[in-house]
């Protein structure tokens, strides 16, 4: 007798009553780009993409919230860069003064902050800079354990429900545990880049937020795209270890594999990274003609529900919804 799983195919009704994967809103967390300006500045490598003033990163997460999106996560850029990155652990710096304006509006909305230097510094790492013997320069590792441990208890004190370091420097999880419990912030849990790869899918997010490197690179700390399974269960071996309370693969669309393993390693929630470049790729296919871009974007996010991500960052976000509201 011939086998027809197509029978089990035949109508929109069976097609959704055997989904095994789900796609909805409250799976995505938006992020916004907050700047010291009063004016929405668009950011040309990354259409529809702005960055806002505080007053609209209120609006752009009331926008999410009215969606069904119940997360976003922030990213500064400030007027002023040093070498320390000073304004990222500023208690009036503009992440802290956004997160605290999204949750005096939107009590119930879940701010996470990204904790990272690499905004703040004006040659563009994620920490302070030292020289090697060989006399390049790369981030001095333990000084910028500090810096995060700082930032990110300023970023709790002003009302983040979530820090979330990316700076990739060995033991950045455990020095911002320490300091969050010892501030009496040990409510607040950690969502850690773990497995963050130096990847050429972040080129718009580096004209967004005004971070690329002006001196060297961040192969050295991000990273190997070619390191493979082992170093991204040490990295994320290591995160759990230390007190991360979530896991993030970034970027995720060239690296299911890795998210699968991990989802099939860990028990911990599993965030997946829909970045910059995979948003632009199709944004620009979509402008061109060639590619759907509605089915497109809900098909990849879909893949990478379907690979382990319980929760996915998208610049996606606010059309995903809509498109999964108006289905």
């Amino acid at each position: 007798m011939l086998d027809r799983p197509r029978r089990l195919r035949r109508t929109a009704g069976l097609r959704a009553m055997l989904r095994e994967v789900s796609l909805a809103p409250q799976h995505f967390i938006h992020p916004i780009f907050v700047h010291e300006q009063d004016t929405e500045v668009p950011i040309a490598t990354m259409p529809g993409v702005s960055r806002h003033s505080v007053a609209g990163a209120v609006e752009q997460a009331r926008q999410a919230r009215d969606l069904g999106i119940p997360n976003v996560i922030l990213f500064g850029i400030p007027d002023h860069k040093d070498p320390q990155g000073s304004q990222a652990y500023a208690e009036g710096g503009v992440i802290q003064r956004a997160a605290a304006a999204i949750k005096a509006a939107l009590p119930d909305l879940t701010v996470i902050a990204d904790t990272c230097l690499c905004e703040y510094t004006d040659h563009g790492h994620c920490g302070p800079l030292c020289q090697t013997a060989e006399g390049d320069w790369t981030v001095d590792n333990d000084a910028a354990l500090a810096l995060l441990a700082q930032t990110a208890v300023s970023q709790a004190r002003a009302g983040a429900d979530v820090v979330a370091p990316s700076a990739m420097m060995d033991g950045q999880v455990g020095a911002i545990r320490a300091a969050l419990d010892a501030a009496g912030f040990e409510h607040v849990p950690v969502m850690s880049y773990a497995v963050k790869y130096a990847s050429a899918y972040y080129g718009p997010f580096r004209d967004a937020a005004g971070s690329a490197p002006s001196v060297g690179n961040r192969a050295s700390y991000q990273m190997d795209p070619a390191g493979g399974e082992r170093e991204a269960l040490r990295e994320a071996r290591l995160d759990a270890e230390q007190g991360a309370d979530f896991l993030m693969v970034k970027p995720a669309l060239a690296y299911l594999d890795i998210l699968r393993l991990l989802r099939q390693t860990f028990d911990l929630p599993l965030v997946a990274y829909n970045v910059s470049g995979e948003y632009a790729l199709v944004k620009a296919a979509a402008q061109a003609g060639y590619m759907d871009e509605r089915r497109t974007v809900l098909e990849t996010l879909t893949g990478m529900r379907r690979a382990g991500a319980d929760a996915i960052i998208t610049y996606h976000a606010l059309d995903a919804a809509r498109w999964l509201r108006e289905s």
